[in-house]
């Protein structure tokens, strides 16, 4: 992805200003300091050498008061102005007058002072550019017209010694410095102006590039923090030197604490698999401990000026994948016990009544206290759970799609306490309690979110063998998407479920019942799924468990 980063005008300007006005104060500041530094050495070579063409020392004292005082000034006055240009000039046309001046009193054509007149040139050119260095070397060129000119009318011959030129020069050489200077002005106002127009150009195209890297930078941060997979990259000592946060989800550890340690210490495996296959997983050790299966892949990274071996890993947890390809068997697995589940119930459920029937017109036939009464009870009572277990294995293998509506809550709950009173295995010292709103609804099937109650209240009720309290809640809830759930905890204060057996209570035929099917729960699992919710459960041994159901309710 290439991105071009261009600098508005709004920003050029603000640029330039700021540009300009930190120059500016550096003018002022050489000013003083060349200026000072001139005068100063005149002053003592004025002592020293009187002969010499210098400025006398009250020249030299007044230019010096003047430098200070009007370079305070100035400095005061830049920091309250918006548009420097103007400034800038004044600035400049000043220092070409007083340098003129300098030179006028220090002799005129003859004057050592003379090279001082670059200065301002120089300065215009680099602050001004082009056309300012040619409007301040034109200036500067009228200036020492004059001021060579004036050695020839008559009333500056009569200002006082201190001020005037010592010497008259004759003409001829007079007009040969004025050509020399003059394109001497002109050859440095433009080489000064080249410069400074290449320099700016260089600085913009250096700012440009800068915000494109900078850009750039931030992209490729963004999109290696962002990225799904995780990435790793190992210098040659195999050290790691970057860290993502996808590879921080998955393997447990935050970048700080992997950075510069051996890659090899903290994933043995992937090292090592790396080497020998281009497409290898691994069941990696989480900073937890626990063991998910990961996809990896490994490339060298080319770094430009380095030959060392560097390497660059990307990781892809497997685990939801794993988990998709379990669901994909087991629905394939339930589609092929579906085919053969009608059949199976046909074949067993004709034979099955025809028995029950004939056992229970037998029964009628012996007294109740008689063995032959007693094993015909029993046939009939295991008919029945036969017939129980083939519906269930019906309803597990071929479930139903739900027909989802607006099921108040509050009296779903009622209505499955009064069936479950009604059955004979109820017990009376079992309790029901309920904190639910009185008008909380569900967006679901009502007649399988009936049988998901009924099943979770009546294993409550098993699991209390000497009575108890079953409770349950609900509310809503917002995720931080936006979407609105509904929460329902089914509590009971029962012997609980080992840690060991939690893993499997939803797996089909799982019981740990004598008389159970293994399917309630199995059953309960996939209605929840097939209303796109989730079930999940947390229990203590002796004291009890607490299953939550995670419904989506529509917006």
């Amino acid at each position: 992805m290439a991105a071009s980063i261009q600098l508005s005008p709004t920003a050029n300007s603000l640029s330039d200003e700021s540009r300009l006005r930190r120059q500016v104060k550096w003018l002022l500041l050489l000013r003083v300091f060349l200026l000072s530094l001139f005068l100063g050495t005149s002053s003592i070579l004025q002592v020293s050498h009187p002969g010499l063409n210098l400025p006398p020392i009250v020249a030299i004292v007044f230019f010096c008061l003047f430098i200070y005082l009007f370079s305070i000034a100035s400095a005061v006055t830049i920091n309250r102005l918006n548009r420097l240009e103007n400034f800038t000039y004044g600035q400049i046309l000043a220092d070409s007058v007083l340098i003129t001046m300098i030179i006028y009193a220090s002799g005129g054509s003859e004057s050592i002072f003379t090279f001082l007149y670059f200065f301002p040139i120089i300065s215009a050119g680099l602050m001004l550019f082009r056309r300012g260095g040619m409007i301040i070397a034109g200036f500067t060129i009228i200036s020492y017209g004059l001021m060579l000119s004036s050695q020839y009318i008559d009333w500056a011959t009569q200002l006082p010694a201190v001020i005037r030129p010592n010497a008259v020069t004759a003409p001829a050489i007079l007009l040969q410095n004025f050509l020399i200077y003059s394109f001497s002005f002109i050859l440095v106002a433009l080489l000064s102006a080249f410069l400074s127009e290449r320099l700016n150009w260089a600085e913009t195209a250096l700012n440009q590039t800068s915000r494109h890297l900078d850009f750039l930078s931030q992209l490729y941060k963004q999109i290696f923090d962002d990225i799904t997979s995780g990435i790793i990259t190992v210098d040659a000592q195999g050290k790691i030197t970057s860290f993502n946060r996808a590879a921080e989800a998955i393997t447990g550890y935050a970048a700080f604490e992997v950075m510069d340690r051996n890659l090899s210490k903290i994933f043995p495996g992937l090292l090592s698999a790396a080497q020998t296959d281009d497409r290898p997983t691994m069941e990696l050790v989480r900073k937890d401990q626990r063991h998910i299966p990961v996809g990896y892949s490994w490339s060298r990274l080319n770094m430009p000026e380095v030959q060392d071996d560097c390497r660059v890993y990307t990781l892809q947890d497997l685990s939801r994948i794993r988990q998709m390809e379990e669901q994909i068997r087991q629905n394939e697995k339930m589609a092929a016990i579906g085919k053969i589940a009608a059949g199976i119930a046909h074949e067993f459920r004709n034979p099955l009544a025809a028995i029950s029937g004939a056992a229970q017109v037998l029964a009628q036939e012996f007294p109740t206290s008689s063995t032959n009464h007693s094993l015909l009870t029993i046939i009939t009572r295991e008919c029945s759970r036969l017939e129980t277990n083939i519906t269930d294995f019906l309803q597990f293998s071929k479930p139903a799609v739900p027909e989802q509506t607006w099921i108040p809550l509050p009296s779903l709950i009622d209505e499955c306490w009064t069936v479950i009173q009604q059955s004979a295995k109820f017990k009376s010292n079992c309790h029901l309690h309920t904190d639910i709103p009185h008008n909380f609804d569900c967006w679901a099937d009502q007649h399988q979110l009936k049988q998901v109650f009924l099943n979770l209240i009546h294993n409550a009720c098993l699991s209390m063998e000497s009575g108890g309290r079953i409770e349950i809640s609900a509310q809503e809830e917002t995720a931080s998407d936006g979407k609105v759930f509904a929460v329902i905890e089914v509590s009971d204060s029962g012997c609980g479920i080992p840690a060991s057996m939690l893993s499997d209570i939803f797996a089909p035929f799982f019981t740990t019942r004598e008389n159970g099917t293994g399917l309630g729960l199995a059953i309960i699992l996939q209605i929840i799924e097939g209303h796109q919710g989730k079930i999940a459960v947390k229990s203590t041994v002796d004291k009890g468990s607490t299953f939550t159901i995670t419904l989506p309710l529509p917006l």
